[in-house]
């Protein structure tokens, strides 16, 4: 079945009940919208929340349909969404799908030569973005001819916009006449860059009903729970993780901003019982935690039953510190791909605890398997190779690139990942690294994420990324790019900390000498200090690194591009 039925379902059985709360602690930069929203000012300062029904969400989407009927839109057409999470954005992706079309969500953070970019390459027609976008949507308005029209969901149109507040509520709120099934296409999703310039995912109608149905046979939503959520929509991370919540009618809420204080004080305030974070989030409350910035004591977390992680690996001391933290806490992991619409083609599950470390076993309704490079499976336990997935959530193409469709999926359904990872002797899967990083130093093969869940357990580092960079005798040597937790180095202009904290120098040796219980060929042959980059999505950006630290010619060798 369509998507779209489960949101008419909630509609029906539970018409006054809440289906989105959007909480904006920089309250102060939001516009009031819609008229079935309920806006709750708590006190002066709090932040800015609104909520809305499941019945004025559904009534929002069909008029959102309607509106696109009306502008000539057809079924098959490709519309864009460039907006921040907000109770606005939900409502409009699902409009699209009810008036047949195909919803294409962008990142937030292309630049304006990036979303020309997308918009030609998906022939997406028509455009809504947010005011946070006007600049960068007026530099390229002359020169996307395919995007006919773009709708401004913001106060303020801009002169070049068609003001989509005005135009919205002289729309039907009756369900479109618009037939659809499981085999129409649904959704374009762009990969996340790290490879390389985004490429467009197609998925049907039957991709997103099928990861709706397994994240809630994973994490079991009831009408009791309620999901927070802090990625962006525009991720398939983020939107079927919270379509398990769309399958129970259960409420989630849409948080705006990732400090330890926000997220503790929104699940407090909104009872959350499910909290979906990325690494750096989850390292930076427990660091908080540690420093006394929260105390536990001022929120009410006791109904909180679920944390869990996805969209990179997980250091396996960060979740034996976090259960020391939250011992009542479930705990799952969760790996996936857009390619085979986000997380869940592979997960923990919260009964495998002693497995932490592993992604896990096939997700609901998943298959996977262990190749060599001429995809021929390898059956033997402990032998690294690349993963591949099969099931209904994987993708129908890269939209208008036979050539990558062809290298990536199998005539018979299987999707080559581009992950290494191996199979132990329980049938669980370990991700090694991205085919792409591997380290090949004096002919030994060195897998990045095993060296970077080693380096986080140390007590210094935040965060590290591990790249490959040219070496005359060697070829190429692994090079750790470590980010310090804040308070470690000492500072020239405080006294207090020049006698408490490290010297450059000092962190160096220490973490140099926390890396010799490594054997040795995997000790990073240098390490620098620095930011590690991290994209939405909680992956670290390793081709800004190669590209700031010298590796980029390296990796264009390796790869023939």
């Amino acid at each position: 079945m369509p998507i779209t039925e489960f949101l008419e379902t909630n509609a029906r059985n539970h018409p006054g009940e809440t289906a989105l709360i959007e909480i904006n602690p920089e309250h102060e930069n939001r516009e009031e919208s819609w008229e079935e929203f309920s806006l709750v000012e708590s006190a002066p300062g709090a932040a800015y929340r609104r909520e809305i029904s499941w019945d004025a969400f559904d009534f929002r989407a069909n008029r959102l349909a309607n509106l696109l009927l009306a502008r000539g839109i057809k079924k098959g057409e490709k519309v864009a969404i460039l907006m921040m999470n907000s109770l606005e954005w939900l409502p409009v992706y699902f409009g699209i799908l009810k008036a047949g079309a195909v919803a294409v969500p962008l990142n937030y953070r292309y630049t304006a030569e990036e979303i020309q970019y997308c918009l030609d390459l998906s022939d997406s027609a028509i455009l809504f973005f947010g005011p946070e976008f006007e600049e960068r949507v007026r530099k390229i308005k002359d020169a996307i001819p395919k995007c006919h029209e773009l709708f401004y969901v913001g106060a303020g149109c801009p002169d070049y916009a068609t003001d989509y507040f005005s135009f919205i509520s002289f729309c039907s709120s009756r369900k479109p006449p618009v037939a659809l099934t499981e085999d129409d296409d649904a959704a374009i999703y762009f990969s996340s860059g790290t490879t390389g310039f985004p490429k467009a995912i197609l998925h049907k109608h039957r991709s997103l009903t099928h990861a709706a149905l397994c994240e809630q046979k994973h994490h079991g939503q009831g009408p009791d729970d309620c999901f927070l959520c802090i990625p962006p929509l525009y991720h398939t991370g983020a939107k079927m993780h919270w379509f398990g919540s769309l399958v129970a009618g259960s409420p989630a809420v849409l948080l705006r901003g990732v400090s330890p204080k926000w997220i503790l004080e929104t699940v407090s305030l909104e009872h959350c019982t499910i909290v979906w974070l990325l690494v750096p989030w989850a390292q930076d409350i427990l660091d908080a935690i540690e420093r006394g910035d929260v105390k536990l004591s001022d929120y009410e977390l006791s109904q909180w039953r679920l944390m869990h992680i996805g969209a990179q690996p997980v250091p396996p001391s960060l979740i034996k510190r976090w259960k020391e933290v939250f011992p009542h806490h479930e705990y799952d992991t969760n790996y996936g791909l857009s390619e085979s619409i986000g997380p869940g083609c592979v997960h923990l599950g919260v009964e495998n605890i002693n497995k932490v470390g592993a992604i896990g076993i096939p997700g609901f309704g998943w298959q996977a398997k262990i190749v060599d490079e001429n995809h021929n499976e390898i059956k033997e336990a402990n032998v690294v190779g690349e993963l591949a997935v099969k099931g209904p959530g994987v993708m129908v193409c890269y939209y208008h690139n036979p050539e990558a469709t062809a290298e990536t999926l199998s005539d018979d359904g299987w999707l080559w990942t581009g992950d290494m990872a191996r199979r132990d002797e329980d049938g669980f899967y370990w991700l090694v690294d991205r085919k792409k990083d591997v380290i090949i130093t004096g002919g030994e093969n060195l897998y990045p994420v095993q060296i970077e869940d080693f380096m986080r357990a140390c007590p210094l580092i935040k965060d590290v990324a591990v790249i490959g960079r040219p070496h005359p005798r060697l070829g190429e040597i692994a090079s750790a790019i470590v980010e310090l937790k804040e308070g470690v180095l000492a500072t020239t202009d405080d006294v207090f900390a020049a006698q408490n904290h490290l010297t450059e120098a000092e962190a160096m040796e220490a973490v140099t000498q926390f890396c010799q219980e490594l054997p040795r060929y995997k000790r990073p042959r240098e390490i620098i200090f620095d930011k590690v980059p991290r994209n939405p999505t909680g992956k670290i950006e390793k081709p800004r690194l190669r590209e700031k630290y010298g590796a980029v010619e390296l990796v264009a060798q390796q790869t023939g591009k």
